[in-house]
């Protein structure tokens, strides 16, 4: 996914190694630590949980500016040449879950569910969630020009 972002001149941050890290890891305590759910309305809801969470999640670590995950700086690489967030992410999402079900795994509701509703979700969330400079933090963050011959 990182060679695709070549052409697209996106470049990895701290949220993109992180994000290679920590959903593993989360993934992992998280299967360690909560009970299993029996019951399909139980499961529905966690289900519809997991992916808005992940929607907030994902609108929060891009909008900090932290740097995009694999498929999110894929995603923003694509918005910033004139693709909507919504297409350009349920695009990928598709072409993940058909990769995967080509390659032998195997794909079921919550599977759909989450690549054709992440993409609307973070076309929603990432505006809302993106965090403009504040007016004291720009100049320490601009060159600045004392010293410099007029």
């Amino acid at each position: 996914m990182l060679v695709l972002w070549v052409p697209l001149r996106q470049r990895p941050g701290f949220g993109t190694l992180s994000n290679v890290v920590v959903v593993g890891l989360a993934a992992d305590l998280a299967l360690d630590v909560l009970p299993a759910v029996d019951g399909r309305p139980a499961r529905a809801a966690l289900l519809v949980a997991g992916i808005l969470v992940n929607g907030v999640a994902t609108g929060l670590y891009i909008g900090a500016g932290l740097g995009p995950g694999p498929r999110d700086g894929l995603t923003t690489g694509l918005a910033a040449r004139g693709y909507s967030i919504r297409v350009a992410r349920t695009t990928i999402e598709l072409s993940v879950l058909v990769g995967g079900w080509l390659l032998g795994g195997s794909v079921g509701v919550g599977t759909l569910l989450y690549a054709v509703s992440i993409g609307p979700l973070v076309h929603y969330l990432l505006p809302r969630l993106t965090v403009a400079p504040t007016a004291h933090a720009v100049p320490m963050l601009a060159p600045t020009t004392e010293g410099c011959p007029s």
